[in-house]
């Protein structure tokens, strides 16, 4: 989700990916285009150059000749594997040369997805000259998955609260609704307490919690690759906690016990603050502080926890629902 690692880091691994990758090809397909330019109106002797070439890039999957206007000129050429079918076909449209041409200069595509294998690929492209003489390019491509990785990217500032809008129709029939009771409403604050020591105690460091069908989600820091669904029946079930190994807190957490119930106890009253407008589900995670809200409106939050906790019912609802909710406590 787009809440964990915002889009400008994710730009930025992108980013450095595509650098590292020019850093280990740049060198080998300079010599490449230098071994081309003589030989590069004879077709089969072109081949044979690529062919020696994609032998010095170990992660390039395939390479080829294209002229000075998009044409494809030589074969495609892959490991120990010359294919000349495609001699000839038209490439200026495709989408790593479309508004490029011509490539003057060592260049590096957007992502994109290969016409050959349907997969996220990227073209590394080198100029070839003979002299002043512009002749075309040479061209790699990469699928993403051989890139060079970069170290985990742990989310160290709080992200930027977002909102999404939900389904036009439920919106416009908001105000003809009104929150039902459910099975969690009427055990809810058994529910919160128990949810609330499975986080403080237990290991789950995620959770999302469905009022209005009242079950739970729950991921946990010994299995944190599934996630378990409780009905609200097996969450009051103090027994439960021993379904969950009680362990310390993992190095990442960000928020410490004391916010923990804080969080699930606004959880708790955002959903019983108004009968029009209320919590539908939220989630919170302890590791990244991340807290996110669905309304019955069908709009939908994210925020950081802290920010989450500097508001109240009357943020989210007005201050007459919050003043209606004081007086109803």
């Amino acid at each position: 989700m787009r809440y964990n690692i915002p889009m400008s880091v994710f730009k930025e691994i992108i980013e450095s990916r595509k650098q590292a990758l020019v850093a280990q090809c740049s060198n080998a397909l300079q010599q490449l285009a230098t071994h081309c330019a003589p030989v590069w109106n004879n077709i089969e002797a072109l081949n044979h150059t690529l062919l020696a070439g994609i032998e010095t890039l170990p992660e390039c999957s395939m390479t080829y000749a294209v002229d000075s206007s998009g044409i494809l000129i030589s074969a495609n050429i892959e490991k120990n594997k010359l294919d000349p079918q495609w001699s000839g076909i038209d490439l200026s449209t495709r989408p790593y040369l479309k508004n490029r041409l011509p490539v003057s200069e060592f260049g590096v595509s957007d992502i994109y997805i290969s016409h050959l294998t349907n997969q996220p690929a990227l073209t590394v492209m080198q100029p070839v000259y003979q002299g002043d003489n512009y002749l075309g390019l040479i061209a790699l491509d990469f699928n993403i998955d051989v890139l060079a990785e970069d170290a985990l990217v742990q989310q160290t500032e709080p992200a930027n609260w977002t909102q999404y809008k939900g389904d036009p129709a439920i919106r416009g029939t908001l105000f003809m609704q009104e929150r039902a009771m459910s099975a969690m409403d009427k055990v809810l604050n058994q529910t919160m307490d128990i949810i609330t020591k499975l986080m403080q105690q237990q290991g789950i460091f995620h959770c999302k919690i469905h009022f209005s069908s009242s079950r739970v989600s729950f991921w946990s820091l010994d299995d944190p690759y599934v996630y378990q669904i409780h009905t609200v029946d097996e969450i009051i079930d103090p027994g439960v906690c021993m379904a969950y190994r009680q362990c310390p807190p993992h190095p990442r957490t960000q928020v410490d016990d004391y916010d923990i119930a804080r969080v699930l106890k606004l959880f708790k009253s955002l959903r019983h603050a108004d009968e029009t407008i209320y919590l539908r589900s939220s989630s919170f995670n302890i590791i990244n502080g991340m807290v996110g809200l669905t309304f019955s409106c069908d709009g939908s939050h994210y925020l950081h926890y802290r920010e989450f906790l500097d508001k109240n019912e009357g943020f989210w609802f007005g201050e007459q629902s919050n003043h209606e909710s004081n007086n109803a406590s």
